[in-house]
């Protein structure tokens, strides 16, 4: 398989733009990563495009307000996993020597919904029980705080880090730190989750190129090389089921360090999918940054801030930067695209050389989750 490089990288800052159509949240983005990697748009071979509530031919629209038209363009709806499912298929078609440059968007808009917990599938047998996605993290929580110790300010101390990273990040839906005392005092949501311990819902969209080597050469732009990309579904499992051991994240983090060549210990940085706090605890685990048991410890030790082993969602993650769903995975892979060409402004990981993102999508009934989606890369 070819080596495949992102090239441009642009995001619109998260937030609520309830005058936006799906199209014109991506648009900007769209234009500022094809100038970034210095080609034109008759240049793109083909358009991906992760969403999940924008409806029919998503990616169709975003390209005909760009003048784009011909070339192939396919809608991925993986939830939470549609962006970084994206990335997955640009990736795939130019490794398989399919095409040289492929353009990928992820858009979503949640203020649509006016509010509350997102709408899932009305024919899952718990959603019809009344599971919402506060509801199954709160239950993590609980099981962490019941077989780990772990405290809720232990819970709240992850939002606090959030929050000081999303300070840095103009491109953050919130740019406040926030402290102990704050998160556990916000509104509960899901006991023992409290407001600032959920991520917030808003719209954004973020947009990559994706470029063979070859092409790249021709201009020589800053860049980053994918080292690897897995995509996995979840298993089937009735019955009893460890939730803090989500098997999804697990093998897919497995099979992404072999197939990329290197393990956990040669990561400076992530961008995990911590839509709410106990989720960035208990993925430190999954993907390898610490021993089963230690997350909390790991944690307080500053090795997942600036500074430390391996800065964890340097953006501010979900909780500060916002979720826009399926624009998540493609603004996560921005911030290490910024991270690892060194243009991330006073919130540059010093040394970023080699890193990862991560994300999840969806709840189903017998499964873990519906996908996760993973990558490594690495600086040129």
């Amino acid at each position: 398989m070819r080596n495949v490089l992102v090239t441009g990288a642009a995001m619109l800052p998260m937030g609520r733009y309830p005058g936006s159509s799906y199209a014109g949240l991506a648009v900007p983005p769209v234009l500022e990563a094809c100038r970034n990697a210095g080609i034109a748009l008759s240049d793109v071979q083909a358009l991906y495009c992760g969403h999940a509530f924008g409806g029919m031919l998503t990616g169709q629209r975003v390209a005909k307000e760009i003048g784009i038209g011909g070339i192939p363009v396919v809608n991925i709806d993986n939830a939470c996993s549609g962006g970084a499912s994206a990335i997955q298929a640009g990736y795939r078609t130019i490794a398989n020597d399919e095409a040289e440059i492929v353009l990928v968007v992820g858009v979503d808009k949640l203020t649509q919904f006016g509010g509350g917990t997102l709408p899932l599938v009305a024919e899952d047998v718990e959603v019809q029980q009344g599971m919402v996605m506060p509801a199954l993290y709160a239950m993590r929580a609980r099981r962490h705080m019941h077989e780990r110790g772990t405290t809720a300010q232990d819970l709240a101390s992850v939002s606090v880090k959030a929050r000081r990273h999303g300070a840095l990040n103009p491109f953050a839906q919130l740019q406040k730190e926030t402290t102990i005392e704050d998160v556990i005092n916000s509104r509960p949501i899901a006991d023992p989750l409290t407001l600032f311990q959920c991520c917030p819902t808003g719209d954004g969209a973020a947009a990559v190129v994706l470029m063979s080597e070859a092409a790249w050469r021709k201009s020589m732009v800053p860049a980053m090389r994918i080292l690897a990309s897995v995509l996995h579904s979840g298993s089937v499992k009735s019955g009893f089921r460890n939730m803090l051991r989500p098997e999804i994240t697990y093998e897919s983090a497995h099979d992404v360090f072999e197939a990329a060549g290197i393990g956990p210990q040669d990561l400076d940085m992530v961008e995990l999918h911590d839509a709410f706090t106990i989720a960035e605890l208990v993925y430190y685990e999954a993907l390898g940054l610490c021993a089963e048991g230690d997350a909390v410890a790991f944690m307080h030790s500053g090795a997942t801030t600036f500074g430390g082993k391996v800065v964890v969602n340097p953006s501010g993650g979900l909780l500060a930067k916002g979720h826009p769903v399926g624009a998540s995975g493609v603004a996560q892979v921005v911030e290490t695209f910024w991270q690892l060409t060194r243009q991330a402004g006073n919130r540059q990981v010093e040394g970023a050389r080699n890193a990862l993102t991560h994300v999840t999508g969806g709840g189903i009934a017998g499964l873990d989750h519906g996908a996760c989606a993973v990558h490594v890369f690495q600086a040129l």
